[in-house]
């Protein structure tokens, strides 16, 4: 009797290619009681508000239907007013119109570049830059091109306009300031020389600033800020500067028509977001005057604790922080660029501490590695102790 013949078919082709996040990978088999400063994301308590919601929704017998496809009209319209404090230069607001909320920003980008970067198009990325925008270009059959970004990882304009200019036909240009993994930034003159490229060029300008409310000393310009929603899509998330990733909901504001057949994909994906996640956003968007300093506040206590704990990889890292919770950190002298990710290893298997390499962001990132200080100050203090002596600090 012959063996069955097996019916699984082949994946396509544009799921053939990505795989495992290289900030996951770090953490496979990584020995017990590793450390970890390699994970983005904010390790204080949730807000109080967002609890509070969520025990008044567990506190009742109401029934929890899906809502909207759209969110519900009380989130969206708590997008808008957040989003209106520096979207529109004229002071003219935004309208629930111009607002996609998602599960998540990832989500947001998934379905931006579904619905705009075409097949056999190119997609300018950051490089070093977010490990996702690759993934999601190859997804879509789409050709992720790097530009690379001027000192500190902040944007250079000029630099992405020359690489916008060599590329065949480009569909979506992400922007991501502040930046993961370098904490760079834009300035009000890049981005609107970049505005006025991509409108040149017929591309969807995304604009990421997720890390955007994280300052410490100055408020960052963003996108809207500068060229108003019609320059492009930008995207804002409950995960980071509201230190609430695992309620999974951010959004994107742009043109209308630019959202419009990203809402198809992100409905086909799935429905809507959670009910009881859309009520802790709602509360926690009401209260942003008094969440967001709060956790800019836990922000400088981390940037504090490097200082006082490790204050050689402060001085090796050069540039005083000034948005987000990364410290983009030069390997030691006698490290070459070309084993930044074993050297990564050496220091996880030898000293119980992951990070990133950052060549995982792109070819420039090659010779640095990625350190979060966005965790729980106990490990942060302990992760950055064992890691200190590679470089003599």
């Amino acid at each position: 009797m012959s063996a069955p013949t097996s019916t699984v078919s082949a994946p396509a082709t544009t799921v053939g290619g990505p795989s495992l996040s290289p900030i996951r990978r770090m953490a496979l088999g990584a020995p017990p009681g590793t450390v970890s400063l390699a994970l983005g994301e904010p390790g204080w308590p949730l807000p109080q508000v967002a609890r509070e919601a969520l025990r008044d929704l567990g506190g009742t017998d109401a029934r929890l239907p899906y809502g909207p496809n759209s969110g519900r009209p009380d989130l969206v319209e708590a997008v808008a007013a957040f989003s209106a404090r520096s979207a529109h230069p004229d002071g003219s607001g935004v309208s629930p119109e111009q607002v996609m909320v998602t599960s998540g920003s990832q989500a947001a980008l998934f379905a931006l570049f579904q619905a705009h970067a075409t097949r056999g198009s190119d997609v300018l990325v950051p490089d070093p830059g977010f490990v996702s925008y690759v993934s999601l270009a190859g997804l879509c059959g789409a050709r992720a091109v790097p530009y690379p970004l001027g000192p500190g990882g902040d944007l250079d304009a000029e630099a992405l306009v020359r690489t916008l200019g060599t590329t065949r036909h480009t569909s979506v240009v992400v922007l991501n300031h502040p930046a993961n993994p370098t904490g760079g930034m834009a300035s009000a003159r890049g981005l609107a020389t970049v505005a006025e490229a991509c409108a040149g060029a017929g591309a969807l300008l995304v604009s990421d600033e997720v890390y955007k409310e994280l300052w410490l000393d100055a408020a960052p310009v963003g996108l809207h800020d500068v060229a108003g929603v019609e320059a492009g899509v930008v995207l804002g998330s409950l995960s980071k500067a509201f230190g609430a990733p695992g309620l999974r909901i951010g959004w994107a504001v742009g043109d209308p028509e630019a959202l419009a057949p990203a809402r198809l994909v992100h409905n086909a994906m799935t429905t809507a977001p959670a009910q009881p996640s859309q009520d802790a956003a709602v509360a926690l968007l009401g209260a942003a005057d008094r969440v967001l300093p709060g956790a800019r506040e836990h922000v400088r206590r981390r940037w504090a604790t490097l200082a006082r704990v490790a204050p050689g990889l402060s001085a090796t890292a050069g540039a005083g922080p000034r948005a987000g919770f990364y410290l983009w950190l030069p390997l030691p002298g006698r490290v070459p660029a070309v084993e930044t990710e074993a050297f990564a290893l050496q220091v996880r298997d030898e000293s119980l501490v992951t990070t990133v390499p950052g060549s995982a962001f792109g070819a420039r990132g090659a010779g640095f590695l990625r350190v979060s200080l966005g965790g729980p100050l106990e490990e942060l203090e302990e992760g950055l102790r064992r890691l200190a002596p590679w470089w003599g600090a």
